[in-house]
């Protein structure tokens, strides 16, 4: 490659990028036109990818974590032959098109990460890389690896104030996870002004703590950046590297270049057209000279080639390998039982804290499913999360006090919740395996950006959450979920889950581990529960509408809504007023979300629409019952926070009890 040809490819991708931000009127042209030199260097010389085949295990992952600068991860996967045409690129940031203004998994092929909330990128980059280290440890042989990707991740200086990044990175330092390279472009611009704002830390020197290799690079030289990531992919210290990467951020731009104005908006056609006159650029926009093509062309074919070379090696691999090979397959195609849901029933005994029911489930899934893992946020034991298998980490990493490996399959996560979300995501966009992270529910509020890129996604990812109300006592309200639930169903393709029993949990966790394109949240409680008893006709898979009868009467007065913990004080609550003369139908509705879901027929078979007497028992707000129980139905809960006492105590100051909602119910049908 000449000097003048690699100018004309940096400058192609420079002028594509500011180009499309200019016909949208709306974007970040200035990080694209800085990171287009650095970025270049990567895809071509060191990224393993082959563009006819976005999916292909063993391709390295590359993630824009600072994902307004999307432009230039489009115009790489247009250049290099993916499907993301020229008409693609210029519909960037319109409606239907597969340029959204921050990258979206599943929607523009190569595209690896859904990158926006900065910090989100890099965190996830490191579950990818866990996966990568977990799948080779299972799979590899002395000849061959089929899992030993890289995972290279661009980011910014937004991504490292961001405090999920340092919280991935400790991780991913004590993990040494020498396949991940994060490349910081140090631009120190940010969109308020220069960085020295707000920011003034020694990034070198917290990532060397972290455990990481730093190298430095000249973002603008290629050479400089090819002798960084040859020092950080040379197989030397068992450590991720950060290189950072002095960069001008609108680079090309002769007004705007090292300003905070050339972040987030377009150029305009004057400054544009300045800049097409510096780099020799012709008027017309979007164009990509001959020459460029014809190398991509070659190049692509160069990238097909090395696929195919790795194809070879692991087809060699199969053939020495057959166990490997076929828990390879087992793996990646993530296969399960087909009598799974019955087998995670019969593994959940009948009563006690949903919690430890849940443990229960969990050893029986284990068994079941070779390419399970996870782990708790530093609540192992409190959240019933423990694995049989082995602590995942880098042998070594604690001291020699542990037995890690990544053949493992419990992941010590510390105390780092936002991280243990983003990682448990990285996972799953990985692929080949299934995980969960756990913690308290009221802690959900630390995972909420995770769990909604999950949902934005559509990864399956499980999030176990225990001590799911004021019953966890005497920790007090800092501790105890109130408008958890509620918070948690609101976000779109997210499915919600408050078991009442074991046949509940069993069956929860049978569903989620189903699922391909949602994610699935439990919330287990901390006291022990009945068991349900349930009406003559009911078979587990009614609990897989989401919502289902337990109990009927005649021609109902009333119709008794639980979920958790509460479902056994509408069914105490039912007998009570039964025994009193009171025709009563009992309904669970352990995934509200599911329910709703549900055909309108069976909706209002379960819930008439026009019935009265509707009454909704949780622990916490009651607002949102009310697309439940209808303007005239009655909402027991909690529209406050809880206190600091023994659970037994709490229930009976905030009328949690069989014998209050009892004297509820029937106060309220004197008044209907």
């Amino acid at each position: 490659m000449t000097p003048d040809l690699r100018t004309r490819i940096t400058s192609t991708i420079r002028l594509l990028a500011a180009d499309a931000v200019q016909a949208a009127n709306s974007g970040h042209p200035g990080a694209p036109m800085g990171q287009a030199d650095l970025s270049h260097v990567l895809w071509d010389e060191f990224l393993r990818f082959d563009p006819t085949d976005p999916q292909w295990p063993g391709r390295d992952r590359f993630v824009l974590s600072c994902g307004h600068a999307s432009m230039l991860l489009y115009a790489q996967l247009h250049l290099w032959g993916y499907a993301v045409s020229l008409d693609d690129v210029k519909a960037f940031r319109q409606w239907d098109s597969i340029t959204p203004g921050h990258p979206e998994v599943g929607m523009t092929p190569g595209v690896e990460v859904t990158t926006g909330p900065l910090g989100q990128g890099v965190a996830t980059s490191v579950g990818m890389a866990l996966a990568a280290k977990l799948l080779s440890a299972r799979l590899a042989t002395d000849a061959f690896d089929p899992m030993g990707q890289r995972i290279f991740t661009l980011c910014s200086d937004g991504d490292l104030m961001e405090g999920i990044s340092s919280e991935a990175a400790s991780l991913a330092g004590h993990w040494q996870l020498d396949n991940l390279v994060w490349l910081y472009d140090d631009n120190k611009i940010t969109i308020d002004g220069r960085t020295e704002l707000a920011f003034t830390e020694d990034v070198a020197g917290r990532f060397a703590a972290f455990g990481w290799r730093i190298l430095h690079a000249d973002g603008h030289d290629a050479a400089s950046v090819r002798a960084a990531l040859k020092g950080a992919t040379d197989g030397g210290d068992a450590k991720p590297t950060l290189i950072i990467c002095a960069t001008h951020i609108g680079k090309g731009s002769p007004n705007k270049v090292d300003t905070s104005g050339v972040h987030g908006s377009p150029l305009g056609d004057a400054e544009l057209a300045l800049v097409r006159e510096g780099l020799g650029w012709p008027e017309a926009r979007f164009h990509v000279p001959d020459d460029v093509r014809a190398w991509f062309a070659e190049r692509q074919a160069a990238k097909r080639a090395e696929r195919a070379e790795w194809q070879a090696k692991y087809e060699a691999w199969r053939a020495a390998a057959p166990d490997k090979a076929a828990l390879f397959d087992r793996l990646w195609s993530g296969e399960l039982p087909a009598d799974l849901a019955e087998r995670l029933v019969a593994a959940a005994p009948a009563k006690g804290a949903t919690r430890k029911t849940s443990q229960a489930v969990i050893t029986a899934a284990l068994d079941l499913l070779p390419g399970l893992v996870g782990g708790s946020a530093d609540l192992t034991g409190s959240n019933g999360t423990a694995l049989t298998g082995g602590l995942v980490g880098a042998p070594g990493a604690a001291g020699g006090h542990y037995d890690f490996s990544f053949a493992g399959r419990q992941i010590p996560f510390g105390i780092r919740e936002h991280a243990m979300g983003a990682i448990t995501n990285g996972i799953l966009l990985h692929g080949g395996l299934k995980a969960f992270g756990a913690t308290f529910l009221v802690f959900s509020d630390y995972l909420r950006p995770t769990m909604r890129l999950a949902a934005l996604s559509h990864l399956p990812n499980l999030f176990v959450f225990t001590h799911d109300s004021i019953f966890l006592g005497e920790d007090g309200p800092t501790h105890q979920a109130v408008e958890h639930h509620w918070a948690l169903r609101t976000i779109p393709n997210l499915a919600y889950w408050r078991p009442a029993d074991g046949v509940e949990v069993g069956m929860a966790w049978a569903w989620a581990l189903q699922q391909t394109t949602q994610p699935s949240a439990f919330a287990f409680t901390r006291q022990n529960l009945p068991a349900i008893e349930r009406h003559a006709g009911f078979t587990p898979a009614d609990v897989a509408r989401g919502g289902y009868l337990v109990t009927d009467a005649e021609d109902p007065e009333v119709i008794l809504v639980g979920t958790g913990s509460e479902l056994h004080l509408c069914t105490g609550a039912a007998a009570a007023l039964t025994a009193a003369g009171r025709r009563v139908r009992v309904v669970s509705m352990p995934c509200v979300d599911l329910f709703l879901a549900q055909p309108a027929d069976y909706q209002d078979a379960l819930l008439p629409p026009r019935h009265p007497a509707v009454v909704t028992v949780e622990a916490g707000i009651t607002g949102p019952w009310r697309q439940i129980a209808g303007r005239r139905g009655l909402c027991i809960g909690l529209d406050r926070f809880g206190a600091s006492a023994p659970a037994e105590e709490l229930a009976e100051r905030f009328g949690l009890t069989v014998e209050a909602v009892t004297a509820r119910v029937t106060a309220f049908l004197g008044e209907g």
